[in-house]
Protein backbone atom coordinates (compact mmCIF):
# COMPACT_ATOMS: atom_id res chain seq x y z
CA UNK A 1 0.00 0.00 0.00
CA UNK A 2 2.80 2.43 0.92
CA UNK A 3 4.56 1.65 -2.36
CA UNK A 4 1.45 2.38 -4.41
CA UNK A 5 0.85 5.66 -2.58
CA UNK A 6 4.48 6.62 -3.12
CA UNK A 7 4.22 5.92 -6.85
CA UNK A 8 1.23 8.23 -7.01
CA UNK A 9 3.16 10.92 -5.10
CA UNK A 10 6.16 10.38 -7.38
CA UNK A 11 4.19 11.18 -10.53
CA UNK A 12 2.21 14.03 -8.97
CA UNK A 13 5.41 15.69 -7.73
CA UNK A 14 7.21 15.09 -11.02
CA UNK A 15 4.45 16.61 -13.15
CA UNK A 16 3.97 19.50 -10.71
CA UNK A 17 7.63 20.50 -10.68
CA UNK A 18 7.93 20.17 -14.47
CA UNK A 19 4.98 22.54 -14.86
CA UNK A 20 6.45 24.96 -12.31
CA UNK A 21 9.73 24.95 -14.27
CA UNK A 22 8.12 25.76 -17.63
CA UNK A 23 7.92 29.55 -17.34
CA UNK A 24 11.60 29.69 -16.47
CA UNK A 25 12.85 27.72 -19.47
CA UNK A 26 12.82 30.95 -21.50
CA UNK A 27 14.17 32.94 -18.55
CA UNK A 28 17.80 34.16 -18.83
CA UNK A 29 20.20 32.12 -16.71
CA UNK A 30 19.71 28.81 -14.97
CA UNK A 31 19.21 29.76 -11.30
CA UNK A 32 15.42 29.43 -11.04
CA UNK A 33 15.21 26.01 -12.72
CA UNK A 34 18.08 24.61 -10.65
CA UNK A 35 16.44 25.88 -7.45
CA UNK A 36 13.11 24.31 -8.48
CA UNK A 37 14.69 20.92 -9.22
CA UNK A 38 16.63 20.99 -5.95
CA UNK A 39 13.29 21.61 -4.22
CA UNK A 40 11.83 18.69 -6.21
CA UNK A 41 14.52 16.28 -4.97
CA UNK A 42 13.96 17.43 -1.39
CA UNK A 43 10.23 16.87 -1.80
CA UNK A 44 10.96 13.35 -3.08
CA UNK A 45 13.11 12.72 -0.01
CA UNK A 46 10.17 13.75 2.18
CA UNK A 47 7.83 11.49 0.20
CA UNK A 48 10.23 8.58 0.62
CA UNK A 49 10.33 9.13 4.37
CA UNK A 50 6.69 9.87 5.13
CA UNK A 51 4.91 7.80 2.47
CA UNK A 52 7.23 4.92 1.53
CA UNK A 53 8.74 4.70 5.03
CA UNK A 54 12.32 4.97 3.74
CA UNK A 55 14.49 7.20 5.90
CA UNK A 56 17.74 8.70 4.61
CA UNK A 57 21.15 8.50 6.28
CA UNK A 58 23.96 10.48 4.65
CA UNK A 59 27.50 9.59 5.71
CA UNK A 60 30.91 10.96 4.77
CA UNK A 61 30.00 14.57 3.95
CA UNK A 62 33.32 15.59 5.50
CA UNK A 63 35.13 13.70 2.72
CA UNK A 64 33.75 15.95 -0.04
CA UNK A 65 36.57 18.14 -1.45
CA UNK A 66 36.34 21.88 -2.01
CA UNK A 67 35.82 22.97 -5.59
CA UNK A 68 34.87 20.77 -8.54
CA UNK A 69 35.01 16.98 -8.42
CA UNK A 70 33.38 13.92 -9.98
CA UNK A 71 31.08 11.58 -8.06
CA UNK A 72 31.25 7.92 -9.12
CA UNK A 73 28.19 6.34 -7.54
CA UNK A 74 26.63 2.93 -7.19
CA UNK A 75 23.35 2.76 -9.14
CA UNK A 76 20.80 0.38 -7.59
CA UNK A 77 17.61 2.39 -7.90
CA UNK A 78 15.85 5.34 -9.45
CA UNK A 79 15.97 6.69 -5.91
CA UNK A 80 19.73 7.06 -5.45
CA UNK A 81 19.85 10.23 -7.55
CA UNK A 82 17.14 11.79 -5.38
CA UNK A 83 19.23 11.02 -2.30
CA UNK A 84 22.49 12.41 -3.69
CA UNK A 85 21.37 15.52 -5.59
CA UNK A 86 20.32 17.74 -2.65
CA UNK A 87 23.50 16.88 -0.72
CA UNK A 88 26.00 18.34 -3.23
CA UNK A 89 25.69 22.00 -4.22
CA UNK A 90 26.07 22.96 -7.89
CA UNK A 91 25.77 19.37 -9.09
CA UNK A 92 25.57 18.42 -12.76
CA UNK A 93 24.98 14.84 -13.82
CA UNK A 94 25.50 12.46 -16.72
CA UNK A 95 22.40 10.88 -18.23
CA UNK A 96 21.38 9.03 -21.35
CA UNK A 97 19.35 10.80 -24.02
CA UNK A 98 16.34 8.59 -23.17
CA UNK A 99 15.19 11.29 -20.74
CA UNK A 100 14.81 13.72 -23.62
CA UNK A 101 11.92 11.60 -24.91
CA UNK A 102 9.74 12.90 -22.08
CA UNK A 103 7.90 16.10 -23.05
CA UNK A 104 9.56 19.31 -21.83
CA UNK A 105 12.38 17.47 -20.03
CA UNK A 106 15.00 18.37 -22.64
CA UNK A 107 14.77 22.07 -21.81
CA UNK A 108 15.03 21.36 -18.09
CA UNK A 109 18.13 19.21 -18.63
CA UNK A 110 19.79 22.06 -20.51
CA UNK A 111 19.05 24.51 -17.69
CA UNK A 112 20.45 22.02 -15.18
CA UNK A 113 23.67 21.72 -17.18
CA UNK A 114 23.17 17.95 -17.49
CA UNK A 115 25.67 16.04 -19.63
CA UNK A 116 23.39 14.15 -22.02
CA UNK A 117 25.02 11.15 -23.69
CA UNK A 118 23.99 10.08 -27.19
CA UNK A 119 23.13 6.42 -26.50
CA UNK A 120 22.02 5.67 -30.04
CA UNK A 121 24.94 6.97 -32.05
CA UNK A 122 27.67 4.49 -31.13
CA UNK A 123 30.94 4.94 -29.26
CA UNK A 124 32.19 7.94 -31.23
CA UNK A 125 29.05 9.99 -30.62
CA UNK A 126 28.95 8.96 -26.97
CA UNK A 127 32.55 10.13 -26.54
CA UNK A 128 31.80 13.39 -28.33
CA UNK A 129 28.72 14.21 -26.25
CA UNK A 130 30.59 13.33 -23.04
CA UNK A 131 33.55 15.53 -24.02
CA UNK A 132 31.31 18.50 -24.84
CA UNK A 133 29.46 18.25 -21.54
CA UNK A 134 32.69 17.72 -19.64
CA UNK A 135 34.26 20.86 -21.09
CA UNK A 136 31.22 22.89 -20.09
CA UNK A 137 31.25 21.49 -16.54
CA UNK A 138 34.96 22.22 -16.24
CA UNK A 139 34.51 25.79 -17.47
CA UNK A 140 31.70 26.33 -14.94
CA UNK A 141 33.66 24.72 -12.08
CA UNK A 142 30.83 22.30 -11.31
CA UNK A 143 30.64 18.90 -9.61
CA UNK A 144 29.45 16.02 -11.81
CA UNK A 145 27.55 12.84 -10.87
CA UNK A 146 28.12 9.78 -13.06
CA UNK A 147 27.16 6.11 -12.65
CA UNK A 148 30.24 4.17 -13.84
CA UNK A 149 28.36 0.89 -14.37
CA UNK A 150 26.05 2.53 -16.88
CA UNK A 151 23.03 0.48 -15.76
CA UNK A 152 20.83 -0.08 -12.73
CA UNK A 153 22.28 -3.10 -10.91
CA UNK A 154 20.28 -5.56 -8.80
CA UNK A 155 21.36 -5.78 -5.15
CA UNK A 156 24.19 -8.29 -4.83
CA UNK A 157 25.39 -7.85 -8.41
CA UNK A 158 27.41 -5.35 -10.38
CA UNK A 159 28.31 -4.54 -13.95
CA UNK A 160 31.79 -3.76 -15.23
CA UNK A 161 32.82 -0.21 -14.32
CA UNK A 162 33.32 1.80 -17.52
CA UNK A 163 36.26 4.11 -18.24
CA UNK A 164 34.15 7.22 -18.89
CA UNK A 165 34.51 8.34 -15.28
CA UNK A 166 38.32 8.11 -15.58
CA UNK A 167 38.35 10.12 -18.80
CA UNK A 168 36.14 12.74 -17.19
CA UNK A 169 38.28 13.10 -14.08
CA UNK A 170 41.51 13.24 -16.09
CA UNK A 171 40.17 15.83 -18.53
CA UNK A 172 38.88 18.01 -15.68
CA UNK A 173 41.93 17.34 -13.48
CA UNK A 174 39.76 16.66 -10.43
CA UNK A 175 39.36 13.85 -7.86
CA UNK A 176 36.60 11.24 -7.97
CA UNK A 177 34.46 10.66 -4.87
CA UNK A 178 33.11 7.07 -4.76
CA UNK A 179 29.59 6.67 -3.36
CA UNK A 180 28.21 3.47 -1.87
CA UNK A 181 24.53 2.86 -1.07
CA UNK A 182 22.00 0.26 0.00
CA UNK A 183 18.85 1.94 -1.31
CA UNK A 184 18.26 -1.03 -3.62
CA UNK A 185 17.28 -3.08 -0.56
CA UNK A 186 14.25 -0.78 -0.17
CA UNK A 187 13.67 0.52 -3.71
CA UNK A 188 14.97 -2.02 -6.22
CA UNK A 189 15.86 -0.66 -9.66
CA UNK A 190 12.71 0.67 -11.37
CA UNK A 191 10.24 -1.21 -9.19
CA UNK A 192 7.83 0.24 -6.63
CA UNK A 193 9.44 0.68 -3.17
CA UNK A 194 8.50 -2.41 -1.16
CA UNK A 195 10.40 -2.30 2.12
CA UNK A 196 10.66 0.26 4.93
CA UNK A 197 13.95 1.12 6.62
CA UNK A 198 16.97 3.41 6.43
CA UNK A 199 18.64 3.93 3.07
CA UNK A 200 22.28 4.97 3.36
CA UNK A 201 24.38 6.91 0.90
CA UNK A 202 28.03 7.19 1.89
CA UNK A 203 30.65 9.44 0.33
CA UNK A 204 33.98 7.60 0.43
CA UNK A 205 37.60 8.79 0.32
CA UNK A 206 38.34 10.69 -2.92
CA UNK A 207 40.55 9.06 -5.54
CA UNK A 208 43.10 11.58 -6.86
CA UNK A 209 43.53 12.28 -10.57
CA UNK A 210 46.62 11.09 -12.42
CA UNK A 211 46.32 7.34 -11.85
CA UNK A 212 46.65 4.87 -14.75
CA UNK A 213 43.22 3.91 -16.08
CA UNK A 214 43.32 0.25 -15.01
CA UNK A 215 44.48 1.12 -11.48
CA UNK A 216 41.82 3.81 -11.14
CA UNK A 217 38.98 1.53 -12.29
CA UNK A 218 40.15 -1.22 -9.92
CA UNK A 219 40.28 1.21 -6.98
CA UNK A 220 36.87 2.70 -7.74
CA UNK A 221 35.24 -0.71 -8.18
CA UNK A 222 36.76 -2.03 -4.97
CA UNK A 223 35.82 1.03 -2.92
CA UNK A 224 32.20 1.20 -4.09
CA UNK A 225 31.43 -2.52 -4.16
CA UNK A 226 33.14 -3.38 -0.86
CA UNK A 227 31.36 -0.66 1.08
CA UNK A 228 28.04 -1.25 -0.70
CA UNK A 229 28.19 -4.92 0.33
CA UNK A 230 28.66 -3.82 3.95
CA UNK A 231 25.76 -1.37 3.77
CA UNK A 232 23.49 -4.02 2.24
CA UNK A 233 24.40 -6.41 5.06
CA UNK A 234 23.69 -3.64 7.57
CA UNK A 235 20.21 -3.15 6.08
CA UNK A 236 19.30 -6.83 5.75
CA UNK A 237 20.99 -8.26 8.84
CA UNK A 238 22.63 -10.91 6.65
CA UNK A 239 26.38 -11.65 6.34
CA UNK A 240 28.43 -9.44 4.05
CA UNK A 241 28.45 -10.89 0.53
CA UNK A 242 30.48 -9.31 -2.24
CA UNK A 243 28.55 -8.46 -5.37
CA UNK A 244 28.82 -10.82 -8.32
CA UNK A 245 29.93 -9.43 -11.68
CA UNK A 246 27.36 -9.99 -14.44
CA UNK A 247 27.46 -9.00 -18.13
CA UNK A 248 25.86 -5.80 -19.34
CA UNK A 249 22.26 -6.29 -20.53
CA UNK A 250 22.31 -8.20 -23.84
CA UNK A 251 21.17 -7.02 -27.25
CA UNK A 252 21.98 -3.41 -26.49
CA UNK A 253 19.14 -3.06 -23.98
CA UNK A 254 19.50 -0.03 -21.73
CA UNK A 255 16.95 -1.25 -19.16
CA UNK A 256 18.42 -2.86 -16.06
CA UNK A 257 18.03 -6.61 -15.58
CA UNK A 258 15.67 -7.81 -12.91
CA UNK A 259 16.61 -10.60 -10.54
CA UNK A 260 14.65 -13.12 -12.62
CA UNK A 261 16.80 -12.28 -15.66
CA UNK A 262 20.14 -13.13 -14.05
CA UNK A 263 20.41 -16.67 -15.39
CA UNK A 264 19.86 -15.39 -18.93
CA UNK A 265 22.50 -12.70 -18.44
CA UNK A 266 25.06 -15.22 -17.23
CA UNK A 267 24.61 -17.12 -20.49
CA UNK A 268 24.97 -13.94 -22.60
Amino acid sequence: MRGTLFQMAYWVLSVFYILVSLPFLAWPGHGPVRAIIRSYTRAMNLALRHIAGIRKDVRGRERLPEGPFVIGAKHQSWGDGFLIYPEVPDLAFVTGDHLERFPLVSGILKKLGAIVIDTCGGGEKKASSLANGMNKAKADGRRVLIYPEGHLAPVGYHFRYKAGVWHMAEAMGVPVVPVATNIGVFWQQQETPRRQGTAVIEFLDPIPPGLPKAEFIARLTEAVEARTAELVAEATGEPVRRAELIPDPPNGREAAPTTSDLAAHKKA
